[in-house]
């Protein structure tokens, strides 16, 4: 405008002083750009759903963890002195044995994905395969020590399938990783049955899921996720009928393909509850346990080991003190978890797991509040 113009300037020229202002503006804003933190991405965020789905999980799985280290009720069922089945065991049978170990399964794929991005960010394009081998590698370790108590850990198992999986999830496209987990899940389901066979399967099903946004859609679901619930629940009710007809552990009889139908019926009811006043509680019981889900499990297995070698377990002829236990050891934890993380980033054997995976020691105190929350461990 010619009211602010310099009368000493030649305005048939571009004015240098102009030109110098606005390069200085832009150098400016680049700079505070620059400065501001990127935009959280998918495998970036933490997701407090997840956390708690996973110790909901975790929880399940040392229910029947401890009635197997503890053997308890096994020199009675040799001697043939248990001849009907107790209803404690019956329960644990029908809605805990087989159905929460896919659902771990599962979710350690999508953690194997969020490491793996992760590791992309962290080092570019640069062997971000380098990590996750170590990841693996230090879960076989770490699963090899616990095997000195507890021989039937799944921690060694879940390293080495892992590195089966390791290739396939770093060079495949989501697409294609998400349909070869869903097709090697139903396969090993017909072919041999539940538990370790179907690990792979769900591992890459996972994987392949988060990759599509699985985490954001169970946080955010509502009314997306009734209709899944509602088939699920549809084929559960003939599932425990048929399952009913075969009391036995269904580790071993067709109960066990049917943990699937569980597990999926387990995590989108669990999701619906978040979305209710139901949340807090949740949170509260099953955050902690999940964020500290490698620490717990090792902690509850080192917990039995102990108590089995005071008391008698295998002349118990009933499981149910060893459940009222195990209820009693996972209060703790959550509780035990809780507090520790008020002032720590990580558990105790997450920390190793998180420094073999980064080769580098990490903060052992918790971050200050504002910054980015880093992918479970």
């Amino acid at each position: 405008m010619e009211l602010f113009a310099d009368t000493n300037t030649d305005t048939s020229q571009p004015s240098t002083i102009v030109l110098e202002r606005d390069e200085a503006r832009a150098q400016q804003i680049e700079s505070i750009m620059e400065q501001q933190p990127p935009r959280q991405s998918l495998t970036s965020h933490r997701w407090a759903l997840i956390d708690s789905i996973r110790g909901f999980a975790l929880a399940g799985i040392l229910l029947v963890n401890s009635v197997d280290i503890t053997e308890v009720g096994s020199r009675l069922a040799t001697a043939g002195q248990l001849r009907e089945p107790e209803p404690t065991r019956v329960i644990l049978d029908l809605f805990v044995q087989t159905r929460f170990v896919p659902i771990f399964a599962f979710l350690f794929g999508m953690s194997f994905r969020f490491v793996l991005d992760s590791a992309r960010r962290r080092t570019g394009s640069h062997r971000p395969w380098a990590m996750t081998l170590r990841r693996m590698l230090c879960l076989i370790l770490i699963g090899a020590a616990l095997a000195l108590i507890y021989p039937d850990n799944i921690l060694f198992e879940y390293g080495i399938i892992g590195l089966v999986a390791l290739p396939v999830i770093l060079l495949a496209p989501p697409i294609a990783v998400t349909v070869l987990g869903g097709v090697a899940t139903i396969a090993a389901l017909v072919f041999l049955g539940s538990g370790t066979p179907t690990l792979l399967g769900l591992i890459l099903l996972g994987s392949g899921c988060a990759a599509f946004g699985l985490p954001r859609a169970l946080e955010n679901g509502g009314r997306a996720i009734v209709l899944p619930f509602a088939i699920l629940l549809s084929l559960a009710v003939p599932a425990l009928l048929w399952q009913s007809t075969e009391p036995w552990d269904p580790r071993f009889t067709i109960g066990g393909a049917f943990g699937i139908i569980f597990a999926g019926l387990y995590v989108t009811g669990f999701a619906l509850l978040w979305r209710t006043r139901l949340r807090r509680p949740l949170a509260a019981v099953f955050d902690p346990l999940g964020r500290m889900a490698l620490s717990n499990y090792v902690g509850a297995a080192a917990i039995f080991f102990l108590l089995s070698r005071l008391i008698d377990f295998p002349a118990m002829p009933s499981i149910l003190p060893v459940v009222l236990a195990s209820l009693a050891v996972i209060a703790i934890q959550s509780t035990f978890s809780r507090l520790w993380l008020r002032t720590h980033s990580y558990g105790p054997i997450e920390w190793v797991w998180r420094a073999g995976t980064w080769w580098k020691r990490p903060g052992s105190r918790r971050q200050q509040e504002g910054t980015t929350a880093q992918p479970a461990s």
